[in-house]
């Protein structure tokens, strides 16, 4: 027994030691366990998706216009004289006809009288020639009288005649002289700002003018498109007038509807551009002579066509392409031929079809095979953070 006793010992601490070993291994083991987790999947990346639809696509050609009037005049007076009446006020609408200003007439009615009084005159004289030219051919028919008589009345009947006529003429100038002091409005249209003050004396021979008046109901647009586009528009305006509209210049709001007018005959050799012209109603006065606006033109409308969001394509080594999202909510590119883009909208001819969903935002995140996961349209601020 005493002899035992020390292996009993030996092989009992043995058993402690191989215990604490096993002990001190497995928290090792759980702590490793803890420390290196599990493989899981990619977290689905938030973007921005559309459907794919079909639509009817208006097709604009957008350029840059310039509002001009139809008709602008300088009203400049054409008698010499003081100017005694200003009867319009500076961006008064006039009509056509419309007296606008007088001019010291005296001198001129005076120039009328005158020419009246030797109107008269010769009108008497032209009388008596008749007289005499009659008494003289009933001399001569009579053989009382030569007939020497009635040849040199009958010239000097015509050439009072002649006379006559001449008077008339000027009497008829003095009348127009008169009439032109007073001024009248050309067209109806807007006044703009008065040049010749009462008192001043006004020169029919000055080309400053007293005012200028410009009309402003109808107006056009002036605007230049590139001549690539010019078969095309040639082509849709046989069928009828086309329409053209114009905006503000940032394109952001609509002013006024019109048809385009004019199409020059011949483009511009420098610029490879042809000017057109379109028409406004402009009664309300929402278009004014000189100001820049947008002008675009509906050069034709595609029927039924594919139209995704134009932030959708992107454009790789290949060309136009856009994320599709499967049914697993994995993208994969795919390639497509892009068309018109009209008020944010892509026209897609081929690659895509109605029903499909595409990426419209955070493009740069994805790959093929990616995951992803939809977000609404108003969460921006959360693609642009997750982009980053």
């Amino acid at each position: 027994m005493n002899v035992l006793l020390p292996r009993h010992r030996l092989a009992l601490g043995a058993l402690v030691v191989l215990s604490l070993v096993a002990a001190v291994s497995g928290f090792q083991w759980i702590r490793h366990a803890q420390a290196v987790p599990l493989k899981t999947e990619a977290a689905a990346v938030p973007v921005q998706m559309s459907p794919v639809s079909r639509q009817d696509l208006p097709i604009w050609i957008s350029a840059i216009g310039n509002v001009q009037p139809l008709n602008s005049v300088n009203v400049r007076v054409r008698v010499d004289g003081e100017l005694q009446k200003v009867l319009f006020n500076e961006g008064q609408t006039v009509t056509a006809g419309s007296l606008l200003a007088v001019i010291d007439p005296r001198v001129y009615q005076a120039q009328v009288a005158q020419a009246q009084a030797l109107v008269a005159k010769d009108q008497a004289q032209l009388a008596n020639l008749r007289v005499n030219l009659d008494r003289a051919s009933k001399l001569a028919a009579a053989k009382a009288g030569p007939t020497q008589d009635v040849d040199t009345f009958r010239a000097q009947l015509a050439a009072q005649q002649a006379a006559v006529q001449a008077d008339q003429a000027a009497l008829d100038t003095a009348r127009l002289q008169l009439e032109f002091t007073q001024v009248k409005a050309p067209l109806t249209g807007r006044t703009g700002q008065r040049l010749l003050d009462v008192g001043a004396i006004a020169h029919g021979a000055e080309a400053t003018g007293l005012v200028t008046i410009t009309q402003m109901n109808p107006i056009s647009v002036a605007f230049a498109v590139s001549q690539d586009d010019l078969p095309q528009i040639l082509e849709e305006n046989a069928k009828g007038a086309l329409h053209v509209v114009a905006m503000t210049r940032d394109g952001r709001q609509e002013i006024a509807k019109g048809a385009l007018s004019f199409i020059d005959s011949q483009v511009t050799a420098a610029s490879g551009q042809i000017q057109l012209k379109a028409q406004f109603d402009n009664a309300s006065g929402q278009l004014w002579p000189g100001e820049l606006v947008s002008a675009r033109l509906l050069v034709q409308t595609r029927q039924d066509v594919t139209v995704v969001p134009a932030e959708a394509v992107q454009f790789g080594r290949q060309g136009n392409f856009v994320y599709v999202v499967g049914a697993d909510q994995r993208v994969q590119p795919r390639l497509v031929e892009a068309g018109s883009v009209v008020d944010g909208k892509q026209w897609i001819r081929q690659g895509l079809a109605a029903g499909e969903t595409v990426v419209v935002q955070g493009q740069s995140r994805v790959a093929p095979g990616v995951k992803v996961m939809p977000v609404k349209t108003d969460t921006t601020a959360d693609l642009v953070e997750a982009n980053q």
